[in-house]
């Protein structure tokens, strides 16, 4: 019994690149000639058949000066050389669809702020890139987001929060800050003074459901403050929220994002908040240990090359 481990086939079958160059020597007649069409040179073409034959333990081409025929054996080796290649023709070929299909489509999601005031423009970008490639939009909040793609049903997701959720892997690809505001008509907007963390943190506001990133942030900016009160309301969307607080409703904390242009039309305005700092990261997130590939990496470049 030897403890030696076994010689594997890997060690036992020539490369590839070896079976082609001994299908090439076959056809041509010659080295010259097969290192040629390799575009080796012909010394290199010789040493490598020699290799062969000793990791066979048979000789494979008479040689002479008119050429180089095939032996008895070398013909046999040479034929099965050719199945060896045609399989692995056959392997590429359906790597290849492999990759065209994952490149068809790419499924993104993403948390709201992002997918209504960021990916629009990525995604245009990556349209002139990748015109073949179907892309598909799932908007939800940060938490819904990591479910999604941790239950395989996206390939690249985009979150706004603390950190990076359980499960997945990440970067940073920019930052974003969130404001309180008030339509014009609220008390708040005479203000002469900066808002406490306490008066916000006492005060009803309009906010996102829990899960969503902007929530995440609140809570934890303002949980040493007492944390904080009963939602006036708590809606699902970005886009709800901010046309509650326009009509007058109550205020609320939004992304600068979101509001840009109702605080320059002044359909909002923003209140100033002292002591504590409402900024977040904006991640792309992916399961971990399966980085982007193919339209998902292309569009994740897209993200860190934006302003």
């Amino acid at each position: 019994m030897t403890d030696e481990p076994p010689v594997t086939l890997a060690h036992r079958v020539p490369e590839l690149g070896a079976l082609e160059l001994l299908i090439a020597v076959a056809r041509h007649g010659s080295m010259g000639g097969a290192a040629r069409e390799l575009g080796i040179s012909q010394p290199a073409a010789s040493s490598r058949i020699r290799s062969v034959e000793r990791q066979l333990g048979v000789s494979l081409f008479d040689r002479s000066p008119s050429g180089s025929r095939p032996t008895e054996a070398g013909a046999l080796v040479t034929d099965w050389a050719r199945r060896i290649m045609e399989a692995a023709e056959a392997f590429d070929a359906g790597a290849q669809a492999l990759r065209d299909r994952r490149d068809s489509r790419l499924r993104v999601a993403a948390s709201m702020t992002i997918a209504e005031y960021l990916l629009p423009g990525w995604l245009i970008a990556l349209r002139t890139a990748r015109p073949d490639t179907a892309v598909s939009l799932l908007a939800g909040n940060s938490g819904a987001v990591a479910a999604r793609l941790l239950g395989g049903e996206a390939d690249l997701g985009f979150v706004e929060g603390l950190a990076v959720p359980a499960g997945l892997d990440g970067t940073v690809i920019g930052r974003d800050r969130l404001v309180v505001v008030v339509a014009p008509a609220h008390e708040w907007s005479g203000r002469r003074t900066a808002l406490t963390p306490t008066e916000l943190a006492a005060s009803p506001l309009i906010l996102r459901e829990e899960g969503s990133g902007t929530r995440q942030v609140l809570d934890a900016a303002l949980a040493s403050y007492g944390g904080l009160a009963e939602p006036l309301l708590e809606l699902s969307s970005t886009t709800a929220v901010k046309a509650a607080v326009v009509s007058g409703a109550g205020p609320s904390v939004l992304s600068e994002l979101a509001v840009r242009e109702e605080l320059v039309a002044r359909r909002l305005l923003e209140v100033e908040v002292a002591g504590i700092h409402l900024r977040r990261d904006l991640r792309a997130v992916w399961p971990t240990g399966h980085r982007p590939s193919g339209p998902a990496r292309e569009l994740l470049s897209l993200t860190r090359a934006a302003p």
